[in-house]
């Protein structure tokens, strides 16, 4: 076999069956080796923010990595924005990134760069191909760093090393479980559950996740006095009927502090201490009220569903019943849109078990404050900040799970960063309706220029919140790449185009104007 051959066949036989690509020259070895590896279905990407992207919606919603094919440093380094946000979420990836002939490097040709300086801040592994006959195994080196570490894993792939002859798959050993809690620190918890202070769970990453883990959070709070609340940012949240309503931490830091407000003891399940989105002046990076204490009995990497269910045996909470929780009463939308309006919209039409993905920015927040009116669903959020992560991770979702109906809350601004990604649900004929927050600003940045006491700004600085002139034509750039669109300016036509775009199947934008 050629290199490529081998590592594709290794790529298959270990599970991994999406490649998300926009390759160039140096990967047309790899490119060919599609054609006798049937097991893994390529799906072009126009750009590579949407390829990383969606190789991230695709590993939240299977925990399985997907596998980016990508052309030398500069592909590599249109891609980073989203893989930043992979690497937040915890997303186990693998970037096979093409790289010139091993003989050709020292040349210096206008493609060469530092290929790991820009891999190492936005994976867990990265590692260089040396041989077509090592080639297959040092996939699989990747391809087991990118499930133990939960992380985006790189492999740079020499074209020498792709087109060359004498490689052959290799069998890739199990993942390891997560490892455990010791039973000290449930116990030490327990303890502090036990005091009669009242606590505060945060929950993040896997504990999120499952519901189960949700449950069994609320019933450890309910019998120690205490509360629930979700990290803001979570790579998936599980929400339904059948699962308690949890709290989403605020945006802004003192809105956070006042949540923390009257709590004793702050307890930490796969999430992070809180911490502010940028420095303000005169606050602090942590905003904690004085005097609550933080525990940690489980970060990102420990198995946190195994922790949750030790210490609800711990402090005999296992059977404790489950609150009675109201759930939100959300009126129909009437007249003109605001995003409370359009949260509600959604709210009122989504499917049974469908995948929001919340990239609203100024406008997120509206949706998981009424979402647990919703049917059951869950919700894929921004977690590091980088935008244009909403449109490639539904469509990462939607290939991941094709039976489920996929809804972006899009922001206009965040959109254009990766708008490109409608063209592949096109081409992918997948079920997502992209709901766009149609504002003509980035209206968070009038938001932040009032923080800063700005409420005035001049012309220049005007200039940089609008994107009034021109206006983008969203129904033109849907139709351009090949989607249904069309617009709504009230409750009424909202709730009439989320309905038809979900009994319709294939793509669809809706351009919500505020």
């Amino acid at each position: 076999m050629k290199g490529s051959e081998g590592l594709l066949a290794t790529a298959a036989a270990a599970g991994v069956d999406i490649c998300f690509a926009n390759p160039g020259t140096t990967e047309i070895p790899l490119v060919e080796a599609f054609d006798q590896e049937a097991g893994v279905r390529a799906v072009l990407g126009l750009s590579e923010g949407v390829v990383t992207g969606a190789a991230d919606g695709y590993g939240r919603m299977t925990s399985e990595p997907a596998l980016t094919l990508l052309h030398l440093g500069p592909g590599f380094a249109n891609g980073i924005a989203n893989l930043h946000n992979a690497r937040r979420a915890r997303t186990p990836i693998i970037n096979l990134i093409g790289e010139h002939a091993s003989w050709h490097q020292s040349a210096d040709a206008p493609l060469n760069s530092d290929i790991e300086s820009l891999a190492r801040p936005v994976s867990g592994w990265v590692g260089r191909t040396t041989s077509a006959a090592t080639a297959a195994g040092e996939f699989a080196e990747a391809y087991l760093a990118a499930l133990r570490d939960r992380l985006p894993a790189t492999l740079i792939a020499a074209a020498d090393h792709m087109w060359g002859q004498g490689s052959m798959p290799v069998e890739v050993p199990a993942a390891p479980d997560r490892p455990q809690v010791d039973e000290q620190r449930i116990a030490e918890i327990a303890k502090v559950l036990s005091s009669g202070r009242r606590p505060v769970l945060l929950l993040g990453g896997q504990a999120l996740e499952n519901p189960e883990a949700i449950r069994t959070a609320v019933r450890i709070a309910t019998k120690a006095g205490g509360e629930v609340l979700a990290e803001r940012g979570s790579a998936r949240v599980e929400r339904g009927p059948k699962i308690p309503p949890v709290r989403m931490l605020p945006y802004f830091p003192e809105a956070m502090s006042a949540t923390f407000e009257g709590f004793s003891d702050l307890i930490l399940v796969g999430a992070r201490t809180p911490v502010s989105f940028f420095g303000y002046k005169g606050q602090p990076s942590h905003p904690l009220p004085d005097g609550v204490k933080v525990h940690e009995l489980a970060d990102a990497d420990v198995d946190a569903l195994n922790a949750l269910a030790a210490l609800a045996e711990a402090t005999d909470s296992a059977a404790e019943k489950l609150p009675q929780a109201k759930r939100p009463e959300v009126a129909a939308p009437t007249g003109a849109l605001d995003a409370d309006a359009i949260a509600a919209a959604i709210v009122l039409t989504q499917p049974e078990n469908a995948i929001v993905v919340n990239e609203g920015v100024s406008s997120s927040a509206a949706y998981p404050a009424i979402a647990d009116a919703a049917p059951a669903h869950c919700e894929l959020s921004q977690t590091g900040g980088a935008i244009g992560m909403g449109m490639p991770v539904a469509t990462g979702a939607a290939i991941a799970c094709p039976d489920r109906a996929v809804i972006n809350l899009q922001a206009d601004g965040s959109a254009a960063y990766t708008v490109q990604a409608l063209w592949t649900q096109a081409r992918e004929k997948l079920d997502v309706t992209t709901v766009i927050c149609s504002n003509s600003r980035y209206r968070i940045l009038d938001e932040e220029l009032r923080r800063a006491g700005i409420d005035d700004p001049g012309a220049a600085a005007a200039s940089m919140t609008s994107l009034a002139d021109p206006a983008l034509d969203w129904l033109q750039l849907a139709r351009g790449f090949g989607v249904d669109a069309t617009r709504a300016t009230t409750g009424e036509e909202l709730r009439a185009a989320l309905s038809r775009a979900f009994t319709e199947s294939g793509p669809h934008l809706i351009e919500a104007v505020l």
